[in-house]
């Protein structure tokens, strides 16, 4: 039989305490408690092992940095790209839009869902491998779009949108589908295939004229006006 023990930074990272760096970095702080006990890099435990950071190792999760931003058309997420800037130039504190001074602005925050260079919307940047984790890792965590279309769609067209469909071979996950207009519905997805709206459409005869998101989880994109930004407030939970 094979060791039924597994790596503790493999445990913490499932359990969506912190990523598998971060716990690679307070486990050698000996921040980390097995059992109540510090544990070393590299060590090993039970599946169900009660494991926990040390105080400090929490106090210093506290102090990382989630921001939130409407995100314009014409701004890349990830890495710029054909003369392209990315979203991350636009993290000054004259388009702070959060209550008080505008906080410091980590230069490695990680984009946690990405947007394309066309579509505007709630774009999450974090330091926070914990939220990283549960908003890129298969979660299911919901999110919004409000797209307007470049003709009227049909009721029929809406049940076609809801599913089943498929892309790449693979069957889509089932979506939540709302009219907000003649040439407007919103659209709810647990997923993210790249360009996924834009192809769905398409696959029904419809092409996007507009593209904003405007909620992940439980977090809203709110009154953020374009390129504006703010940081996640300490009560707000994906």
């Amino acid at each position: 039989m094979g060791d039924p023990l597994v790596r503790i930074s493999k445990l913490l990272a499932a359990r969506g305490i912190c990523s598998r760096r971060e716990a690679d970095s307070y486990l050698e702080r000996g921040l980390v408690l097995v059992e109540g006990r510090p544990a070393a890099l590299g060590e090993r435990a039970a599946p169900d092992a009660v494991i926990t950071l040390a105080p400090a190792a929490r106090a210093r999760q506290q102090r990382r940095i989630t921001i939130l931003m409407n995100k314009p058309v014409g701004y890349v997420s990830g890495q710029a790209e054909k003369g392209y800037q990315t979203a991350h130039v636009l993290l000054t504190p004259d388009r702070y839009a959060g209550p008080g001074p505008a906080p410091r602005v980590p230069s490695d925050l990680a984009i946690a869902g990405r947007l394309d260079i066309d579509s505007q919307g709630l774009l999450v940047l974090t330091e926070d491998g914990r939220i990283a984790r549960l908003l890129i890792g298969g979660h299911g965590i919901e999110k919004e779009y409000h797209v307007r279309l470049t003709e009227p769609i049909s009721d029929h067209d809406l049940q076609l949108l809801a599913g089943p469909l498929r892309l790449d071979d693979r069957a889509l996950r089932p979506v939540q589908v709302r009219r907000l207009g003649p040439d407007a519905v919103s659209l709810t997805l647990t997923e993210g295939r790249k360009r996924q709206i834009r192809r769905m459409l398409v696959l029904i005869g419809h092409e996007v004229r507009s593209l904003k998101r405007v909620r992940i989880g439980r977090v809203l994109l709110g009154r953020l006006g374009p390129g504006q930004w703010r940081q996640l407030a300490a009560g707000e939970r994906f």
